[in-house]
């Protein structure tokens, strides 16, 4: 094969890692881009893919979904390569503009608070001029991507989060299926991932590995989780306290929002009013646009059942919050400093009153990086600061919890889909070492197995 022919793989971000998730397949002098995400756990340019491994522009940008570290940094890609076009569901252009503003939003807020030089990395301007280079397709539509029909692209339902899309990328005698991130288990209101069984033809699967090394995750139901937080909820509000949820603006935002509902309407917690942040209600919006993306079940409730969440900075704000019995959903999910749910949980954890009867739930994925992790395994009398430039608070409240509502498969459910799919090569991507190293190890050797550091190239047979 002629060095031109060869086809090859190279993360420039997400390889043994979790953020600015992008992945280079080039093939006959031809780049596709799969992701453009940020790094959240990391500051300024740090934070970007390494787009200096792009050597011209590509021919396309397929975007997975909405979150961040799948799209956060296809401003820069615009920035550099003005003509990409980029490719991804309609439903994920909604929200996707949503999330790139508020991104510029953040990165300006930051670099005031904290003197971070780079930041922002882009305007919204670039934002505007972003979007203009995005064209939405219908999931199962395959679409040519070349110019001339060589390669194409086919966006299957993922179940991660409304418009989230596996990307089947189909190239001249090689066909690669690149997961993005999947649920395969029905939520609150997104349905499982669907079956993969129109792709016998697979040569290289690219799978998440989010759980790659998660025992846990493995044996834990929907149905337990949510008995589980129901009884947590109502044994706060019973008290007379708040119950906080945080939550990521995308998808556990509006499938919690949901799954209160139905348990407030059935009598399972009791009806007190509901309160969710500005960017989770922004893509609600987009959820009842799209709606019949959802699970066919799903009962999607209309936005002004909840109520709104005032400028938290505001210490006033968010202690008024806590006078009454309520339930706040806010973000961010794994509370990072200076977010709604970080300044809302730093008037509850204070030792004053009844607000010892508060209750703190995550009911997501927290890093071990962030504050959300260290609230869940902080002793009595921990000092933790909840906002930079403001003093750490002693901890009192002891109701600080971690309930299992992830949107990605466990390490069970992958390996089915690598069984299902059958594939020549499989690469493990979007894990921390630990993970995709487990998953890696756990796999047949009947397939071909690549688990790449960033910048290592593979070529793929």
């Amino acid at each position: 094969m002629d060095q031109h022919d060869k086809i090859t793989f190279t993360p420039i971000g997400g390889g043994k890692e979790i953020g600015a998730n992008s992945y280079l397949v080039s093939v006959y002098g031809h780049d596709i881009l799969l992701d453009c995400g940020i790094h959240p756990k990391k500051e300024g340019r740090a934070s970007l893919p390494d787009l200096a491994l792009l050597s011209r522009a590509p021919i396309a940008a397929v975007v997975s979904h909405a979150h961040v570290d799948h799209c956060g940094a296809l401003p820069q890609l615009i920035k550099r390569y003005s003509d990409v076009p980029i490719f991804l569901t309609e439903a994920t252009r909604s929200i996707m503009e949503r999330m790139l503003h508020n991104s510029v939003s953040v990165m300006t807020a930051m670099a005031r608070e904290r003197g971070i030089p780079d930041y922002p990395l882009y305007m919204h301007e670039d934002v505007d001029v972003c979007m203009a280079q995005t064209e939405g397709f219908e999931f199962d539509r395959e679409f040519d991507i070349s110019g001339d029909g060589g390669i194409t692209v086919q966006f299957h339902h993922a179940g991660h989060v409304l418009g989230s899309a596996s990307i089947v990328l189909r190239l001249p005698g090689h066909n690669i299926l690149y997961t993005g991130d999947i649920c395969t288990t029905d939520q609150e209101l997104m349905a499982g991932s669907s079956p993969y069984d129109d792709y016998d033809d697979i040569d290289t699967l690219v799978i998440e590995s989010t759980y790659g090394a998660n025992e846990e995750a493995d044996d834990l139901s929907y149905e337990a989780q949510t008995e589980q937080l129901a009884s947590a909820i109502s044994q706060v509000l019973n008290r007379e306290g708040v119950a906080l949820l945080p939550a990521f603006a995308l998808g556990r935002t509006q499938e919690i929002l949901n799954l209160i509902a139905r348990l407030q309407d059935s009598g399972d917690i009791p009806s007190v009013p509901v309160y969710a942040s500005g960017l989770g209600r922004a893509v609600y919006e987009v959820y009842s646009r799209y709606s019949e993306y959802l699970h066919p079940a799903a009962n999607l409730r209309p936005l002004n059942r909840f109520g709104r969440i005032g400028d938290v900075w505001d210490r006033s704000v968010a202690m008024d919050l806590l006078k009454e019995p309520c339930i706040v959903v806010a973000t961010s999910g794994m509370m990072v400093e200076n977010t709604p749910s970080a300044l809302i949980a730093e008037q509850m954890v204070r030792a004053n009153g009844k607000r010892k009867e508060h209750g703190i739930f995550f009911v997501g994925y927290v890093d071990p990086d962030t504050l959300g992790y260290k609230l869940l395994h902080s002793g009595p009398g921990t000092a933790l600061s909840f906002a930079i430039g403001r003093a750490p608070v002693p901890v009192s409240l002891e109701n600080v919890r971690h309930f299992h509502f992830s949107a990605h498969a466990p390490r069970k459910a992958l390996r089915n889909v690598i069984e299902h799919v059958n594939p020549r090569n499989v690469v493990f991507v979007h894990g921390d070492s630990n993970a995709v190293d487990s998953l890696y190890s756990e796999t047949s050797n009947a397939f071909h197995k690549y688990a790449p550091m960033m910048g290592e190239t593979l070529t793929l047979s």
